[in-house]
């Protein structure tokens, strides 16, 4: 892996740099997605329904449709939200690195 001096040569980075960096890109990139995700969907939900989303899912006050309902939108949508996004920070890492971030590597 390689970084960008000041004087637009390319010098060798460590490994914990590289590894790092994708950590807090990756990261950062799937929360804020998360973040959105969850925003976005609880203003569906009251668009929707009227109502705020439960609280508490689990929660014995609660009704099952109401239970079931939110816990699938939400585990579908910011997880949809997070995949996007892992996979747009790694295109971007790929791009200016040159190659994928750890644990990445392609399947064929």
């Amino acid at each position: 892996m390689f970084r960008l001096t000041s004087g637009g040569n390319t010098a060798p980075m460590a490994k914990t740099g590289g590894s790092m960096s994708w950590r807090l890109l990756g990261g950062l990139s799937a929360v804020l997605a998360a973040f959105a995700a969850r925003k976005l969907l609880i203003q569906s939900w009251q668009t929707t329904t009227g109502k705020q989303p439960p609280a508490n899912p689990a929660s014995p006050s609660t009704t099952w449709p109401e239970a079931v309902g939110w816990a699938m939108l939400s585990g579908a949508a910011i997880g949809l939200a997070r995949l996007v996004a892992t996979r747009k920070a790694a295109a971007y890492y790929r791009r200016s690195t040159g190659h994928l971030p750890p644990g990445m590597e392609e399947v064929t």
